[in-house]
């Protein structure tokens, strides 16, 4: 199994269009790596690749990728579809980049899929230019050599859908197993809370990409200046599950979806040393893993 982080920003990434908090302007000024919004590429052949999330940013992410290079046909793409973790537009919306594509797959939660159709209108817009098979993620499938199994994360809606009266899960982490070497990576880039059973769902992985937005629970704000808005956001601060991936030394451990205002974006930091020093990594866009 390989998988490339093509990007580890939360929505907006970073340096954020607008914001010139302090570590915004730090990315600007080149000082610290500016990074694009969240979203992994995976495969279990080398050949065929899946996105996990499509973001906004996710023409810039494919083109800086080599394994995501089209051919040898003129119109030929490795690229095999889209796995969702839920229906926030940060995640969904690079799938109109890719409505050029053709023999796509995109799978998500039920509730995921209805709100694209009947609270947004995503899918009717991407299939007027090219069919694209959409699957409900209800039992664990395969796809290109990996078993693929979602775990109910949380019941969070996005706001355009909050009136949908839908249940959910909303929200799930997707949990990989290579069928050849075993190797499994748990990918998790929202997490409202550190459920009931995800105690496990860590102890099985080698290798976990864990939601990182914030670090503090009152972060925004006090990065900003201004209410933020941020306990309605569901992510659990770092400050809240650093303790709990404490408990999992074994496993590679590593944060994903910063938001701009974490501290842990600037490598110098007292709160990235804390990381280091606790064996959990945030890495970079372009960060390869292989199991």
């Amino acid at each position: 199994m390989k998988a490339v982080l093509l990007g580890t920003a939360a929505g907006g990434g970073f340096p954020q269009w607008n914001c010139a908090c302090a570590l915004c302007v730090l990315a600007r000024s080149g000082a610290v790596p500016s990074r694009s919004q969240d979203c992994l590429a995976i495969s279990g052949t080398g050949d065929d690749w899946w996105l996990v999330n499509a973001s906004p940013d996710i023409r810039t992410q494919i083109t800086s990728c080599a394994a995501l290079n089209p051919g040898p046909g003129p119109r030929d793409t490795p690229l095999r579809g889209a796995l969702l973790t839920d229906a926030e537009l940060d995640h969904a919306l690079g799938l109109l980049t890719l409505r050029g594509g053709a023999d796509l797959t995109v799978w998500a939660p039920g509730a995921v899929l209805h709100a694209l159709q009947d609270q947004f209108d995503l899918r009717t817009v991407i299939d007027g230019y090219a069919p694209v098979a959409w699957r409900a993620v209800d039992e664990p499938f395969e796809i290109g050599g990996l078993r693929v199994e979602a775990v109910p994360i949380s019941d969070k809606r996005p706001k355009y859908a909050r009136s949908s009266t839908v249940d959910g899960p909303w929200v799930v982490a997707y949990r990989f197993t290579d069928v050849v070497t075993g190797g499994v990576l748990v990918y998790a880039p929202c997490l409202a809370s550190w459920p009931a059973g995800f105690d496990e769902v860590v102890a099985s992985a080698d290798c976990l990409l864990l939601d990182g937005t914030f670090h503090a629970a009152a972060e925004m704000g006090s990065a900003t200046g201004s209410s933020s808005g941020q306990a309605s956001m569901g992510h659990l601060p770092i400050t809240a599950s650093l303790p709990e991936l404490r408990r999992f030394p074994s496993v590679r451990r590593l944060y994903t979806h910063l938001n701009n205002t974490n501290p842990v974006l600037d490598p110098a930091s007292p709160e990235a040393l804390e990381l280091r020093e606790a064996g959990v990594e945030v890495p970079l866009d372009g960060t390869v893993i292989e199991l």
